[in-house]
């Protein structure tokens, strides 16, 4: 009796033989269709040139996959600027934060009560400028003192004048009428008064009254009893600017009675400021090196963002002879000249504005070591892209790619070794640097290798 193949046996040796024919087929076909996978590539990738090897992942030879061109706009998108390699000096620098600060005993001037007295008038307001010799109080004078010195003062000169009148009548005498003697002793004693009246008049100078007040005083024989206090006349290290005080404080009132040292006012000149800058401990033997050799600093105020905004070429002046215990800080100074950026008049008072003020941060960048014939170039034409570094360099119509050494870099240049991946005279993109790798990167991410799974 013949027996029959259960069915579900036969559905097994049927989808065996159609899985085995699809395989078979299939690898047929994959061994005989590259040059439609390769069409299929091409159509899917942009263009990346006529370079033989273009879409190769891993198979550069220095082709488009290292080559970027840039239209017209690009370039002016990413700023391009052309620089030629040169070998160079360069200056490894130390960046510091810093204070403007003011000059201790400079730029402050309190203005005291010379003496007793009321305040009769005021002839600024606070915030206002006032030049040197300006009027700035007018003080009735209660010091007993200056009283006291005044009245002796015209006591003396009406001595004199009595002297003086004597003499004049002995003298008109014929000889032998008066003994000389009584001349000789008329004219010792107008010596003493002379002398006395010299020395009351210093006294009088030491009561803040002026040689005019004392002149004054001399001519119409009159005591003072008003007396004009003016702004100071104070030596600027920066004869560009004019000397202008601000006043900054102003703690009297109209009428108010003020003792002999009272403060009147706080006056600032701005024109000569310092900037304080903040190092640690271990940065003391870099700035005493550049303080020794004379290397100039370079200032970057706060929200600086054009290279014009940098004050170049400060000089360092002193290294604070103590470290703070607490932070171990140590301050060094910088003189720093100062301009007025504006000036404007409103009811009678004049207003005026300062470049640079106390309390305002910068950066300081100061040279603590010296590199002789070095490949120096701006920081923005090297991009950082994981361990390496690469520079751009200008070939006709494209830029090349090309992997260097970084040496040292700042805040604002770069150095490179002369390895001969770079030489002097290559002109290569001083910015834009890290855009052209960006789309270099997307370039090389967007399409699919045509020889993918090719064993070469």
């Amino acid at each position: 009796m013949e027996t029959s193949t259960p069915w579900y046996l036969n559905f097994k040796l049927l989808f065996s033989v159609i899985i085995v024919g699809s395989l078979v087929g299939g690898f047929a076909w994959v061994s005989k269709s590259d040059e439609a996978r390769t069409a299929i590539a091409k159509w899917i990738q942009p263009d990346k040139g006529e370079d033989e090897h273009a879409g190769h992942e891993g198979h550069d030879h220095g082709g488009s996959m290292d080559s970027l061109e840039l239209s017209e706009n690009g370039r002016k998108n990413i700023g391009y600027r052309p620089i030629t390699v040169e070998l160079d000096d360069f200056q490894k620098k130390l960046t510091l934060p810093a204070t403007v600060v003011d000059r201790p005993g400079h730029t402050q001037i309190q203005i005291p009560a010379p003496m007793t007295g009321i305040v009769t008038k005021i002839y600024t307001i606070e915030g206002a400028a006032v030049k040197p010799g300006s009027p700035l109080f007018e003080l009735r004078l209660t010091h007993e003192e200056l009283v006291a010195a005044q009245r002796e003062f015209l006591q003396t000169l009406g001595s004199i004048d009595v002297v003086k009148s004597e003499l004049k009548r002995l003298e008109s005498y014929e000889d032998g009428v008066v003994a000389g003697k009584k001349i000789i002793e008329k004219q010792f004693e107008k010596q003493k008064l002379e002398a006395a009246l010299q020395a009351e008049r210093q006294g009088l100078l030491l009561h803040d009254l002026s040689a005019a007040h004392i002149a004054g005083i001399e001519k119409s024989r009159q005591v003072v009893s008003n007396l004009t206090i003016v702004a100071p006349t104070a030596g600027t290290a920066n004869p560009s600017t004019a000397e202008l005080y601000v006043i900054q404080q102003l703690p009297i009132k109209l009428g108010q009675q003020v003792e002999a040292g009272q403060p009147l006012a706080m006056l600032a000149n701005h024109a000569l400021l310092y900037i304080e800058g903040h190092g640690f401990e271990n940065d003391l033997p870099a700035l005493r090196q550049a303080l020794e050799k004379g290397w100039k600093v370079t200032a970057i105020p706060s929200g600086a963002a054009e290279d014009e905004d940098k004050l170049k070429e400060l000089e360092l002046l002193y290294i604070a002879d103590r470290i703070e215990t607490d932070s171990r800080a140590i301050a060094f100074y910088l003189s720093l000249p100062n301009t007025i950026e504006s000036q404007r008049e409103s009811n009678g008072y004049t207003f005026v504005q300062w470049k640079f003020r106390p309390g305002q941060r910068m950066e300081l960048v100061i040279p603590v070591q010296e590199w002789e014939k070095q490949i120096v170039l701006p920081i923005e034409a090297v991009a950082a892209d994981g361990a390496e570094n690469y520079v751009f360099a200008e070939n006709g119509k494209k830029f090349d790619r090309v992997a260097v050494h970084v040496l040292y870099r700042d805040l604002e240049k770069i150095i490179i070794e002369d390895d001969g991946s770079v030489f002097p005279g290559t002109i290569i993109a001083a910015r834009g640097a890290y855009q052209m790798q960006l789309a270099l990167k997307n370039k090389a991410g967007g399409g699919i290798d045509p020889h993918a799974g090719h064993n070469h």
